[in-house]
Parts: C-alpha cells; structure tokens; sequence
C-alpha cells in the first residue's frame, strides 16, 4: 500500500521532529549542569602537623635531687638559680609540706622538674609497721596528686634506711626506692665551700646528687648551688631527672 503524506502531514512530521530534538538537547544541557565534564576544585588536605621534637638526653649526665620540700624560704631560691642554669631537678617531697604549700609543688612540676615521694612525715620506714607504712608514702601520694595532677612512681625513703621489708612493701605499692650516690651533707651546714667540694670531688657520669630545699636553714646549700651548676656545665654534663 503506497502511502503518501500531504503537505500538511510533511509539517507535522517535522513539528514533532523540532519537539525531540529540542527535549534532547534540553535534557543534555540539564544533564551537563549536574554533572559538570571538569570536576569542582578542592582545597589540598593540610599537610601532616610536625611531630614534636624530642629533645635528646644528654649522655653525659648527673641528677640532681633535692630533699624535704617544698619550702616557702628556700624552694623558690633554688627553682630560680635552676632556671638561670637551665638544669631539671627531682625533689623528694614530704607530703605534709606538699599540702601546706601546693603552690610551689606545681610551680616545681611546671618548670619541668619532676616531683616524687618522700613520705608524709620523714618517718624511717624500717621502724612502721605495714599499716603506718602505708599511710606515710600514700598519704604523700594524694597530697602530691592534688598538688601536681599526677602520682608519683619514685620512693626515697627517709635516711636512705632500706631493708628487705622496705623493699618488699614499697613493691607492693607500686613505689621505685631510690637514694643517691653523691652526698652533699648539705644538711649539715659545713659551710659553702665544704658542699661544692664534696659534690665536685665525688661526682661522675650518673651520679644522683643528694641536697636540701627544705627541713631546716638551707642558705649555704642555696649559696653553693650556682657554683656547683656552673661547675658541672663547664665538664661537660647535663641534667637528668627521675620518674621511674
């Protein structure tokens, strides 16, 4: 059957021609807008941040302790000659003094000292019994938690006095016992120059040093530090502090 389309036909043909081509190119266009061809722009992920830098500890080292603080007199003294030499301490504290001045206990933590147990009364541990031993160092421990925000691992126990009892009871709570190699005797007062001496004469590689900030006048222990400090720096050491 031959069919022929009039002149009207032809026109509507291409009307219906010109609608699809249109809604074709309408849904392309639609299509290009919401997926666009070249993606957005984006910002670079920031670098990594830098780890922090650790400062190495010098290997040539002494540590230097400081006993029966904190003290309002004395104390602050030694944390200023301290930071004028830019050596770190440990201080051996007593707790009942730690709660008297918990001030100078965070002032010594946040200088970066760092701040240990040294009993709530300066009793003689061999002499307690499990009991009281065990209220003397925890009892230093919570005034120094208040104090500083953390607990202390190290023990010193008053008088260096260690037995084997000591040693078994403060394993039991966790506590690092730890005395010193160098003594100062600064306790004493035998004068200035007596405890340079005695520190210089005696001192090496690793020695823990023993002084005072606390328990008594403790002038001459505060007139000898700056020479002992300057001293030491001249050999060749650094500074080291204990946190077991």
């Amino acid at each position: 059957m031959d069919v022929r389309l009039t002149r009207t036909g032809h026109r509507l043909i291409g009307l219906a021609m010109m609608m699809v081509v249109s809604a074709v190119i309408g849904t392309v266009v639609v299509a290009a807008a919401r997926n666009p061809s070249q993606q957005p722009q984006t910002a670079p992920p920031p670098p990594p941040s830098a780890a922090p830098v650790k400062v190495a500890l010098p290997t040539k080292y002494v540590v230097l302790t400081f006993d029966d603080g904190p003290d309002a007199a004395y104390t602050p003294k030694i944390l200023d000659i301290l930071a004028k030499y830019e050596a770190k301490a440990t201080f051996f504290e007593i707790g009942k003094n730690v709660t008297k001045h918990p001030e100078l206990s965070k002032r010594i933590h946040d200088a970066g000292h760092s701040v240990q147990n040294h009993t709530w009364t300066h009793a003689d541990l061999r002499h307690l019994s499990a009991t009281a031993f065990r209220q003397q160092v925890m009892s230093a421990d919570q005034a120094i938690q208040a104090a500083i925000g953390s607990t202390p691992a190290c023990l010193r126990p008053p008088y260096g006095g260690m037995d084997p009892t000591v040693r078994q009871r403060a394993k039991a709570l966790g506590k690092d016992l730890v005395v010193w190699t160098v003594d100062s005797r600064d306790w004493t007062k035998p004068g200035t120059t007596a405890i340079v001496q005695r520190v210089l004469k005696n001192v090496h590689s690793g020695s823990i040093i023993l002084m005072h900030d606390g328990g008594g006048n403790r002038t001459q222990t505060v007139a000898a530090l700056p020479t002992i400090l300057k001293s030491l720096k001249a050999k060749g050491y650094g500074f080291r502090t204990l946190n077991c």
